[in-house]
């Protein structure tokens, strides 16, 4: 039988938290290892969620479903304030310093979707000149994989200085702009 949250009730236990949220009772206390949510223990050593947990478990399943690393999650959780349900403002924030990694992701994402039947051994997604940006193999020295899309962050913005305007600790690597050997 389900159990239900009530809308007034300002703590949930596990039963009621994963129901409402969607996830097994597993997740919630995988979650809660990894040091993305939090309960505080009744006298019994029964878990009890504060209501805020809900919005911080949605959070992470949809952070999870765009292939955000649990890290990352966890880093960006911490910068919602502890002790009271975080703000607008406080949401707003977490939001926008994934914001050009999330674009990053998207064009990724698109760029495959729209080359998807071309090559993409090497990565660069082109059957027509795969042999052209990737003669014999040479990308294979660099590791396994496709690394061409290793790479999403590409020939991206640049400053006014004319930097790249990649964050540093993004993981972003800009790849060879276009006409540089590869």
């Amino acid at each position: 039988m389900a159990t239900h949250l009530s809308w007034k009730a300002k703590e949930a236990t596990v039963g009621e938290l994963a129901d409402r949220a969607g996830v097994a009772t597993s997740a919630l206390r995988f979650y809660e290892r990894e040091g993305l949510i939090r309960s505080r223990r009744t006298t019994g050593n029964q878990r009890r969620y504060s209501r805020d947990t809900l919005r911080r478990v949605a959070f992470i399943r949809a952070s999870q479903r765009l292939g955000i690393p649990l890290a990352a999650i966890r880093d960006a959780l911490a910068l919602l304030p502890e002790g009271r349900t975080p703000t607008r403002d406080d949401w707003a924030a977490v939001s926008e310093c994934w914001r050009e990694d999330l674009n990053q992701r998207i064009a990724l994402m698109e760029q495959l979707r729209d080359h998807l039947t071309d090559c993409i051994g090497c990565g660069c997604l082109s059957m027509t000149t795969c042999a052209l940006v990737n003669p014999r193999d040479r990308l294979g020295d660099e590791g396994p994989g496709a690394r061409q899309l290793a790479q999403p962050c590409g020939p991206g913005p640049t400053r006014a200085d004319g930097a790249s305007a990649c964050a540093g600790d993004s993981g972003c690597q800009p790849s060879a702009a276009a006409g540089e050997a590869v």
